[in-house]
């Protein structure tokens, strides 16, 4: 089973919403030839960032198509599939039309914070269902939960199908442990816009960006500069990115990112309770940080 394409810069999609809350097919459509034009190297659908918690069933399932219809086989799709009732996991693996999903990206399970043990049965019964690769994501911040180095290097190892972790901890030894103990094959990627850089240097192949959905060619030019350990020039583009990352940051996500796109004219500020629009004040800071970028 071939990874080699788990590496650069791959973009968590939003989804866009009309002013009547409503899916906004069209600019999604269009949000995707955009991000790839300006270099990312996949997509992934139904992540985090796409509010997914607040989105039916059946419109996930036309978000997706919407996805591979837009991107033509251009780019690898990863599919977001995770969360904290393991049988209803596998029921998304088949909710899907999954001969065109690359792999899937599967969450720790939140709020019921499962022991270690707990999260390594719930990934192994996913990979014995599975049949694409599995991205492992960690983010404790959103799970209450946090995945341990040595669990997910025992995922990688025993598990079939689990090629890589989106790692978002922010814990940057738990990080290193990841890359000093992965078995080859296995893609550490990064979860943190603001630490992959630094992750870069450290050994880490990638990232699933926020950013690179309304930063996009800055971000990945960053990103492929740190892989090719050109990092004088990588870290000046760091440093141009790094004041609108935090600002992306917060107010949550995706407020953030929704009110970069919508300075942008790429989509309406609107987003499903209970996310709301940032602030006055930070859509402001957002405004001047995107005049002074381009």
């Amino acid at each position: 089973m071939s990874v080699s394409w788990i590496r650069g810069t791959g973009v968590a999609l939003i989804t866009p919403f009309k002013k009547d809350q409503s899916v906004d097919f069209n600019v999604l459509e269009k949000l995707v030839h955009k991000v790839t034009a300006d270099g990312v190297n996949y997509l992934v659908a139904l992540g985090t960032t796409a509010e997914t918690p607040t989105i039916s069933k059946e419109e996930k399932q036309d978000i997706v198509k919407c996805i591979l219809s837009a991107n033509q086989q251009k780019l690898p799709v990863v599919l977001g599939a995770g969360g904290n009732n393991t049988r209803s996991v596998l029921q998304m693996m088949q909710e899907h039309p999954m001969d065109e999903i690359s792999a899937i990206l599967s969450v720790v399970p939140y709020y019921n914070k499962p022991t270690q043990a707990g999260m390594i049965a719930h990934f192994k019964e996913i990979d014995r269902h599975a049949s694409k690769p599995i991205i492992l994501y960690n983010v404790p911040g959103r799970t209450g939960a946090n995945m341990n180095a040595s669990t997910s290097i025992q995922l990688a190892k025993e598990c079939n199908h689990v090629m890589a972790i989106k790692e978002a901890s922010g814990n940057m030894v738990q990080c290193m442990q990841l890359v000093q103990e992965a078995p080859e094959g296995f893609s550490v990627l990064s979860g943190d816009d603001d630490l992959i850089l630094a992750q870069l240097a450290l050994g880490f192949q990638g990232v699933i960006s926020v950013a690179a959905n309304c930063f996009t060619s800055t971000f990945c030019n960053m990103v492929t500069l740190g892989l090719n350990n050109q990092f004088d020039e990588a870290r000046k583009l760091h440093y141009s990115l790094l004041e609108g990352i935090q600002l992306l940051f917060t107010e949550g996500n995706p407020a953030g990112v929704k009110a970069a796109l919508h300075i942008q004219s790429l989509c309406e500020n609107v987003l499903r309770l209970p996310v709301v629009p940032v602030s006055d004040s930070t859509y402001q800071l957002l405004q001047t940080f995107i005049k002074r970028l381009a």
